[in-house]
């Protein structure tokens, strides 16, 4: 950006005063003298980094652990960690490792700030041609144009610049480039090293040239922020400013469309804005309310003093490795808050898992234990079970099935055969309709716990989303049947009975399953209470059979076989939960750990 003839000199403040007739120019560095690292050695600057392979390590590192981060999406947490993540990770790419990794690469302004504010027209003044399209079109269109000189243009190719980012080089007239795409505008009258970057508006209608504009200004060198008169107090305004004063940002801040009636209290109003909000030190300029526009450019001497600061910065190595070196100070600098902040949102979203999980945990938990409970409380011998046991023990068809070995086997009637039958089916139906009830209401419980999560409740929906109450049904009864088959075994199984009435008395296996299983669901805590209907208790027939040891071990390994049948068919059923739950994309806890890990590595490293 060649310096005007005569031009007026710029003050920390942005006044101006007459400068010499021939002020002496500085000379823009050649290539050969840019071969200089913006990041200082430690003995150079207190503060600084050193610049050596293992801090590029370091760094590396620490934006390999912040890639491979995770964050389960509408979950509280997400999106606050998300846009930390976003936020370092892209400023880690697009500005610290370039940097550190090719420390001749030119120096990058970034001319960035409100609809309105004239920031087009102000970059083709300071560039002496126009690289870049101004008017009502600028608010709705998101392309950005760098301008720079043509040696410097590979400098900003896809490779070592916002990689991510399409580009489109110019060619001929200044014209906008489609919407999220990089214009390069190569131009003689920019000198070598520097970049000047357009950048979209901050306060734009539309949300996504927010985070683009945050894209380029995280990736600069220098801010060149300017806002109007009449939106110079816009919150959207000093959300941007106070990011710059949180990272020490090298700044400068333009108030145009100065009114000539008014302008000394408006210009001392937002510099004591700045000095309030801790942006003192930042050049000041402003640039009156002027028709003085011609061919997409100031007239006359409008952006003068702009672009004389910015010859300054530019054409002095020392002031410009003050600006750059403060800029990446205050990026490293930034990182002792950023990165933590960034680990207590992982801990956030770490803390909403175990949350989540303890639910299903705990739901499934107790429907296990409470049917394990009314299992053998006798809960179940209400109704048909125990009208069911009471007629078939009163029929004495149970005791008419043992006979004396050898001894011809009776005829087992019909009407008993059913009376068995219907023993065992409401046996099954028992248990059946047990577990299912303690299934559904475990995922009922898990789902109102999850609802009260800020969106959890979409997850839920989705973990019970191929739910079927019927293939639950099926699965249970075919475990129930499973099992009783397994009890059957049991009792039929050689060494089974031991007492020596065995020896001479052949039974019914099937039978005295039913008549072991009656008297695990607890017959004997109802029998009490429960009037008698006739017929031996379940107790008095098996004891009349086993021996008391071999009655135990059957059934406890009936009551275990149970137990583990139980188990397996409920915690099938929360797999529903907590496959959501990895579904999600939940963080780790230890990847909260390797945040703050890499925070003191990089400290060490400094």
């Amino acid at each position: 950006m060649p310096r005007p003839p005569a031009a007026p000199e710029s003050t920390g403040s942005g006044e101006t005063k007459a400068g010499p007739a021939s002020a002496p120019k500085r000379s823009t560095p050649g290539r050969h003298e840019r071969a200089r690292s913006p990041v200082p050695s430690k003995a150079k600057h207190r503060g600084a980094v050193a610049d050596d392979s293992r801090f590029e390590k370091v760094l590396e590192g620490l934006r390999t652990t912040i890639r491979d981060i995770g964050f389960a999406e509408g979950l509280p947490g997400a999106a606050e960690g998300e846009m930390a993540r976003a936020d370092v990770l892209h400023q880690l790419d697009d500005y610290v490792l370039p940097r550190v990794r090719r420390p001749d690469t030119p120096l990058l302004i970034a001319v960035a700030g409100s609809t309105g504010a004239g920031k087009s027209t102000l970059v083709n003044s300071l560039v002496g041609e126009q690289v870049t399209t101004t008017g009502v079109r600028r608010p709705t269109t998101n392309s950005p144009v760098l301008a720079c000189n043509p040696a410097d243009v590979d400098w900003f190719n896809e490779s070592s610049f916002l990689p991510t980012l399409p580009r489109v080089r110019q060619e001929g007239l200044a014209m906008p480039g489609k919407d999220g795409m990089l214009v390069l505008a190569a131009s003689e009258c920019m000198p070598e090293g520097v970049a000047l970057l357009d950048t979209p508006d901050v306060d734009s209608a539309v949300a996504a040239h927010h985070e683009f504009a945050s894209k380029f200004l995280d990736a600069a060198d220098l801010w060149v922020f300017v806002t109007t008169s009449r939106r110079y107090a816009d919150a959207r305004v000093w959300e941007f400013l106070q990011v710059a004063r949180d990272r020490d940002t090298s700044l400068a801040v333009v108030l145009s469309r100065v009114p000539e009636r008014g302008s000394q209290q408006l210009t001392e109003h937002f510099g004591a804005m700045l000095d309030a909000n801790g942006l003192g030190n930042a050049a000041r300029f402003h640039i009156p309310e002027t028709d003085q526009i011609a061919g997409e450019r100031f007239t006359a001497n409008t952006a003068d003093r702009i672009r004389d600061y910015l010859a300054d910065v530019a054409g002095d190595l020392a002031q410009r490795d003050r600006v750059s070196r403060r800029t990446f100070i205050g990026v490293i600098d930034s990182f002792r808050t950023r990165v933590p902040e960034l680990a207590k949102q992982v801990e956030r979203q770490v803390e909403v898992g175990r949350l989540l999980e303890k639910a299903v945990n705990t739901a499934y938990a107790t429907a296990i234990s409470d049917v394990g409970r009314s299992v053998q409380d006798g809960s179940l011998l209400r109704g048909n079970l125990l009208a069911r046991w009471q007629d078939i023990a009163a029929s004495g068809e149970l005791a008419r099935t043992m006979r004396i070995r050898g001894k011809r086997k009776a005829k087992t009637s019909d009407d008993a055969a059913a009376r068995v039958n219907a023993l065992q089916a409401a046996v099954r139906d028992s248990l059946q309709a047990l577990i299912v009830s303690a299934a559904e209401r475990a995922a009922e419980q898990v789902t109102e716990r999850w609802e009260e999560v800020p969106g959890a409740g979409a997850l839920a929906e989705s973990a019970r989303g191929d739910d079927s109450t019927g293939d639950l049904a099926r699965r249970v009864r075919e475990a129930i049947s499973g099992w009783q088959q397994r009890v059957t075994d049991m009792v039929a199984a050689d060494g089974a009975t031991k007492r020596s009435v065995a020896r001479f008395v052949t039974f019914d296996p099937t039978a005295f399953t039913l008549v072991l299983i009656v008297d695990l669901l607890g017959y004997a805590s109802v029998e009490s209470t429960t009037p008698r209907s006739g017929g031996p208790s379940p107790q008095r027939l098996l004891k009349g059979l086993f021996g008391a040891e071999s009655l135990r071990n059957i059934g406890t390994m009936a009551r275990d076989d149970l137990q583990r049948c139980v188990t397996e068919l409920l915690n099938n059923q929360r797999t529903g939960f907590t496959d959501a739950l990895t579904a999600a994309g939940l963080p780790h806890e230890a990847d909260a750990a390797k945040l703050n890990q890499a925070t003191y590595d990089l400290e060490i490293a400094r």
